[in-house]
């Protein structure tokens, strides 16, 4: 049996013992087990869920919008702590579990450990990755300053006060705090480590930052499924968690690739409580052949490789054409519209270019209700240009970014 074999081997019991009663007691996965022919009683071991279309997060949004909140996929009787809320809209429920999202492996494989005084800059307001990430660090006995995002004069003021040891975080926030800390008249910070996530983390940047602080890892995950992979010292890969089945899987037919070669990440939680089987997150990777230095037996995935959907990720956070043009739809006064991502000094820059619906309008009442109107339906900043028209069949978002 190969590597990956053994590895998709090593969930049939969990498959049994979980997924098979969460299927009698959870009415949206027992309709899609219905749907694909299939019982409960025929979960017996990973082969089975192969049976199973995968299940994308635009599904997730149209049966949540039949459903709601949650679709169906909450086990009655959960109790839940928090509900989260991601661009679809999509909620997110976290049941009342410890580390629900399995951060703390990805953040000990970072050297996080008791002692650590953490600043958080991952946001806590209706998004998860904030208290995600808060949750597998109190896993590991972290302290954690919740700093999030927007302010750093105050992050940073923080972390010099509270002698910050760690960073979780965007790349690109990493690099304009520590810029900002050396530009201004204090010290610099003095972060051991760094966990970060949601965007990529091109040589150059990585480079930038481990001059400055020793340790710098990622991890990769999804609001949806929590972690799904991480880097090791050897730093050659991404580990995936020890606690879920990650696998890639035919853009077509769904069925796992157990060759190395390039699909979509597809991810199986198990758990009674809100378990998504077969997800996918519609990310590209590709599994790594060979063993890892470090001595770990998971597999690896070689990193992100792109999107097979048609969202994009914008600073951490998802942009899709059809939630982009149900906000715009609310403006009158444009006629057509186009965002543009670009990437300046590694980071990510948002423009929308509108064409006005009528000749004299005011340009700079028109630019001011477009980003407040982008700010409040996608919350986003955004530079907004007026334009006198785009080229026919402009698409409604735009992704200018290259990743040196």
């Amino acid at each position: 049996m190969s590597s990956l074999g053994a590895y998709r081997a090593s969930f049939d019991e969990r498959v049994f013992d979980v997924l098979r009663p969460a299927a009698r007691a959870v009415p949206a996965l027992g309709a899609r087990l219905a749907d694909a022919g299939l019982v409960p009683d025929d979960l017996v071991d990973v082969a089975s869920l192969d049976l199973l279309p995968v299940l994308s997060k635009d599904d997730l949004i149209d049966l949540q919008a039949k459903d709601p909140p949650f679709g169906g996929y909450l086990a009655p009787g959960t109790r839940v702590r928090r509900i989260f809320q991601s661009p679809g809209p999509l909620y997110e429920p976290e049941p009342d579990v410890d580390d629900n999202w399995r951060a703390a492996e990805a953040l000990e494989a970072a050297g996080f450990a008791s002692g650590d005084t953490v600043l958080n800059c991952f946001g806590y307001h209706l998004t998860p990755a904030g208290v995600m990430f808060e949750e597998g660090a109190r896993a590991l006995d972290c302290r954690v300053i919740p700093a999030g995002v927007g302010n750093f004069d105050l992050a940073i003021r923080a972390a010099r006060d509270l002698g910050a040891t760690a960073y979780i975080g965007l790349p690109s926030y990493l690099k304009a705090l520590l810029e900002k800390a050396e530009e201004s008249d204090g010290s610099p910070l003095q972060f051991e480590r760094a966990i970060v996530t949601a965007e990529p983390l091109p040589p150059s940047l990585r480079s930038w930052l481990e001059e400055r602080v020793p340790v710098v890892r990622q991890m990769y995950g999804t609001a949806e499924s929590g972690g799904l992979g991480f880097e090791c010292e050897s730093v050659s890969g991404l580990h995936v968690p020890a606690d879920a089945l990650v696998e890639v899987c035919n853009l077509y037919d769904g069925s796992p690739l157990l060759d190395g070669g390039e699909g979509q990440v597809v991810v199986t939680v198990f758990s009674p409580h809100y378990p998504l089987v077969r997800f996918g997150t519609g990310d590209l990777s590709a599994f790594a052949s060979g063993e890892c230095p470090c001595g770990r037996t998971t597999p690896r995935l070689v990193g992100w490789l792109g999107r097979s959907g048609e969202a994009t990720k914008v600073r951490g956070m998802f942009l899709h054409p059809r939630q982009v043009t149900a906000v715009m739809s609310q403006i009158s006064s444009v006629a057509a519209f186009r965002f543009l991502i670009d990437r300046v000094d590694h980071r990510d820059v948002l423009r929308c270019e509108v064409v006005p619906a009528a000749e004299g309008v005011d340009h700079h009442h028109l630019t001011s209700e477009v980003h407040d109107t982008i700010r409040s339906g996608l919350r986003f900043d955004v530079d907004v240009q007026v334009v006198r028209a785009l080229e026919a069949g402009a698409a409604p978002i735009t992704d200018l970014r290259t990743w040196d």
